[in-house]
């Protein structure tokens, strides 16, 4: 509990021990209960006055503070000792739960801090071990993480492997395999060895320290709603304070109402027409929407691009690496002859390489290679491929391995590489000497998940788009199997900007979703920029909302936040407008007394504010699109590479 909610808390205790104090007393010593009273309303309401009056010293501004203040002296005035306390405490038990509230989403960048770790283990020059603050560590250090630990700043794995718990940065519970040379972030587990990693970042720019700094951002970044309410709130306590001596001096001279009763209506206007509960309304729902999006893995640089997610009338997608995997897999094999040994001429081959194909086609086989075969010695061909000479024979793997000059293929096979052509795959050929022995379609597929958030989308009458590079025909298939409202191929980075802002124009609010330095002009152009959490730094520092796991279906579960948080803010308002209106009304035609003055309207407050606390739970979203199941990465990734379905003979 933090300072400023031990004190709301203590103030309002103080308030009720006193209050209940004075009731009991009052039944033998008056004098003696309103003493007890008095101190209810000093210990309940000294930090909401002296808070309301250092406002209206500093910035010349009247807020609902100093109203609940003077309500409370005018209960007193007209010897309503017991409804002033009551008035205070209900007032004061309302600010505690708003102080709650605000500190429940500040935890989460407590907790987030407290994950990184003070001090490192670093490697000196001789070899030794000293521990240091990681705020000394630079670029290049090497540190000792043991096992179990917290990793204590972003690096990569020089020695050892281990499974990291990374579920600090994008909330994934399942733990991540890491080997030599991959990317490990500070405040992630170390579950596995002991690992020696290599300092790549300072401890101001790694990945934690962007992520607090992001969601402290977010929380200082009012609502549009929040703002219009801040904003009409001086303006509206400065017409309450008009209108009470009006409520006091009108009735007693026109409707011949008693000095006593036009007072005592005048201070029941004060409290009921305060608006608190309107205050409440938006700030207390936004901040609990944040933190608890930060909790799963989604970042806000402020609750104005939630508000304005909710209003989304068009959503655009980067393509290779947003919506598809960002990397080619091997979705055909055809084999015109099919051997032990050309199955692992191949594998022997490719792994020579770092090309992004080759790797497709070594995760496809999956094969162990013979030790005769392990240190095989291979030609690059630039721009056309691979070839090694083995058994007297010359083995060819890319474009050259397929010369029709001097092998002739059958229709089925001709028609299979035209089909393969049309649907934007890449060909690749295999061949020993002359002979074509197998080709390969390759294709960068799309997310399993990416089916799911598009149909998502278009059942909500959003216009889907994608935006990319990449030539017609890739776009164009991908764009088939996503089912697309439209696509866009062969964009240039002002291309996607310019797009962006026509369909910014043609549909209102849009959003745009991608990860790569082109992408960043699109994402400041739109309303929403969206960034994969692992893109690049460009992207996330221009976006607005951060997938820190590059899951598109986290955008189904922000939208339906955002929705979420937009009703629940609609609520608020309507109530606490229509609670002001009926007490006004009640108060005008001498229905109710102070007390249900007060327990309307502070009630009211209460009840806005626990109602902006459900925004602390995310709705949880699964894999509820049947198609989903059908689609082609759902299908190699759980039926395996060497299935029947997928190697042709």
């Amino acid at each position: 509990m933090s300072k400023t909610e031990k004190q709301a808390f203590f103030s309002t205790v103080f308030c009720l021990i006193f209050m209940i104090s004075g009731l009991i007393v009052g039944s033998f010593s008056e004098i003696i209960a309103i003493f007890l009273f008095l101190f209810a309303i000093f210990f309940g309401g000294w930090k909401q006055t002296s808070e309301g009056l250092q406002e209206l010293f500093t910035k010349k501004r009247v807020n609902v503070d100093l109203l609940m203040a003077l309500a409370a002296i005018g209960a007193c005035i007209i010897g309503d000792w017991f409804e002033g306390a009551m008035l205070t405490f209900i007032f004061c038990l309302s600010g505690f739960l708003e102080e709650y509230t605000t500190n429940k989403s500040r935890k989460e960048i407590t907790s987030l801090m407290n994950l990184q770790p003070a001090t490192a283990q670093k490697y000196l020059a001789d070899g030794t071990l000293a521990e240091i603050p990681v705020s000394e560590l630079a670029v290049a250090d090497r540190v000792l993480v043991p096992k179990g630990a917290t990793i204590p700043i972003d690096g990569t794995i020089q020695q050892g492997s281990s499974a990291i718990n990374e579920a600090a940065v994008n909330g994934e519970s399942m733990p991540v395999e890491k080997q030599v040379g991959d990317e490990v972030y500070g405040g992630t587990l170390n579950l596995g060895n002991s690992l020696v990693i290599e300092v790549t970042k300072v401890s101001s720019e790694t990945v934690m320290a962007k992520i607090v700094k992001l969601v402290e951002e977010a929380q200082a970044r009012p609502t549009q709603t929040a703002s219009f309410i801040e904003k009409i709130e001086n303006i509206y306590v400065k017409i309450v304070l008009i209108i009470v001596p009006l409520m006091i001096l009108l009735p007693h001279y026109l409707i011949g109402w008693s000095w006593e009763e036009s007072f005592y209506r005048g201070m029941v206007l004060l409290v009921v027409a305060s608006p608190c509960a309107l205050v409440a309304s938006a700030t207390p729902a936004t901040l609990a929407a944040i933190s608890s999006s930060a909790r799963n893995g989604i970042l806000l640089k402020g609750g104005a691009a939630l508000e304005r997610f909710a209003n989304l009338k068009a959503i655009a997608f980067d393509k290779t690496g947003t919506l598809t995997e960002g990397k080619p897999v091997v979705t055909d094999a055809v084999f015109l002859q099919d051997t032990p040994l050309i199955r692992q001429m191949i594998v022997a081959m490719e792994t020579k390489t770092t090309h992004p194909l080759a790797d497709a086609i070594v995760n496809y086989f999956d094969l162990s290679l013979d030790e005769k075969l392990q240190n095989l010695e291979i030609e690059e061909i630039t721009g056309f491929g691979l070839q090694a000479v083995y058994q007297n024979a010359v083995w060819k793997v890319g474009k050259h391995a397929y010369d029709p000059n001097y092998q002739q293929l059958g229709s089925k096979h001709q028609k299979l590489i035209q089909q393969f052509s049309n649907s934007g795959k890449t060909i690749i050929y295999y061949a020993r000497d002359h002979e074509l022995l197998a080709f390969f379609a390759l294709q960068d597929i799309a997310k399993a998940d990416a089916h799911q958030v598009i149909h998502y989308f278009k059942e909500k009458n959003i216009q889907t788009v994608m935006l990319t590079g990449d030539h017609e025909g890739t776009a164009k298939v991908i764009a088939k199997k996503l089912n697309l409202d439209e696509y866009h191929a062969n964009c240039l980075p002002d291309d996607k900007s310019r797009i962006i802002a026509d369909l910014k124009e043609s549909y209102g609010d849009n959003a745009m979703v991608g990860d790569g330095i082109n992408d960043a002009p699109a994402l400041a152009s739109a309303s929403i920029g969206v960034a994969m959490g692992e893109g690049t730094d460009l992207a996330v520092d221009v976006a607005e909302m951060v997938l820190m796991k590059n899951e598109l279906v986290k955008l189904q579960q922000i939208h339906l936040h955002s929705l979420k948080l937009k009703r629940i803010i609609t609520q608020n308002i309507i109530f606490s407008v229509s609670v002001i209106g009926i007490l006004i009304l009640s108060n005008f035609f001498q229905i109710i007394s102070l007390p249900l003055g007060v327990v309307g309207h502070e009630g009211s407050t209460i009840l806005v504010i626990l109602n902006g606390l459900r925004m602390l739970r995310m709705p949880k979203v699964l894999h509820q699109n049947p198609d989903c199941l059908d689609c082609e990465a759902y299908k190699l990734r759980n039926l395996g590479a060497a299935t029947p379905d997928n190697n042709l003979q």
